[in-house]
């Protein structure tokens, strides 16, 4: 079980709190997504607080609306959100991204960039392009200059953050050579501007905290903000992995949520089977969705 020091939270925590549930319709709703609901909700009501609800469409190519109804549809099935809840939609929001760009261009080194992946060793990527002054067109990505530097988070089960991101990645990309918006801009931004204080995710999203954070310093500096403290504070919790050490998802075949509904399980079933293979009880048993908070011990 997960033990929270609720006293420790509060103080580290920005009031109100607003945290969000940000699934991709790129393929069925499965487990790993039920155990990140089980987290978002968990410490949301623990605490008080409002869970936002958004579709991180960004990736245009696999993002399909087949999905997106599924998802909506095993989530009300489960009992997390409501048929009338709100939601953002990222591909609704291209007038949203564009202004932040524009804003961010007066503040900061915004360029085209022609590399590759397989023209630089590593993830760094090493700024080649920085003073080439490109057009930007079709084919070309669009990076922003991150300068060399410690950001600093607050993890309420990771403890202390500290990341270099100029070290780790180099210029952030905003754009691919589709012209598409990325994940790393699109979040910021989308955080940003509803006022994000709590961000509940998977440990394997931790790299891009200090990137995120740089990114939002920078957007903030040029105008960009919901008027919230910057950056918001953190829990990345444990994923399910499979028999091979892998991450439970989509690419994987992981079991969908849809097919347990089919085969006669019920909401509390698949809740209770996701707490327990994520280690938040000793064996799958059912849970309501109204009691997920009790799995995070105070």
């Amino acid at each position: 079980m997960v033990r929270l020091n609720l006293g420790e939270v509060r103080r580290h925590l920005q009031a109100p709190v607003i945290t969000r549930f940000a699934p991709s319709p790129t393929g069925v709703l499965h487990l790993g997504h039920v155990v990140n609901a089980i987290y978002v909700w968990g410490v949301a009501r623990l605490l008080g607080g409002l869970v936002l609800v958004r579709v991180e469409d960004h990736d245009r190519i696999r993002s399909r609306p087949q999905f997106e109804r599924w998802l909506f549809e095993d989530l009300q099935w489960l009992g997390f959100v409501e048929a009338a809840t709100p939601f953002l939609r990222q591909q609704d929001r291209h007038a949203t991204y564009a202004d932040a760009l524009a804003r961010l261009r007066r503040t900061a080194h915004v360029y085209a960039c022609d590399c590759s992946r397989t023209s630089f060793e590593g993830e760094q990527y090493p700024g080649r392009c920085r003073g080439r002054s490109l057009a930007e067109e079709p084919g070309r990505t669009l990076r922003v200059q991150l300068d060399e530097g410690i950001e600093t988070a607050d993890d309420l089960l990771q403890g202390r953050l500290e990341q270099s991101p100029a070290s780790q990645c180099g210029d952030l990309v905003l754009k691919d050579r589709d012209g598409h918006w990325t994940y790393q801009f699109a979040v910021t931004v989308d955080d940003l501007l509803q006022g994000v204080t709590l961000v509940v995710r998977g440990a394997d999203l931790m790299s891009s905290t200090g990137r995120q954070a740089r990114l939002g310093r920078m957007l903030r500096a040029a105008g960009v903000s919901g008027g919230a403290p910057w950056p918001p504070q953190y829990l990345h919790h444990p994923l399910i992995l499979d028999e091979h050490g892998r991450k439970l998802s989509k690419s994987t075949g992981a079991a969908g949520v849809r097919r347990l509904r089919e085969s006669g399980v019920t909401a509390a079933d698949v809740i209770g089977r996701a707490a327990a293979a994520a280690g938040l009880t000793d064996r799958p048993s059912p849970i309501h969705h109204e009691e997920v908070s009790a799995l995070f011990e105070l």
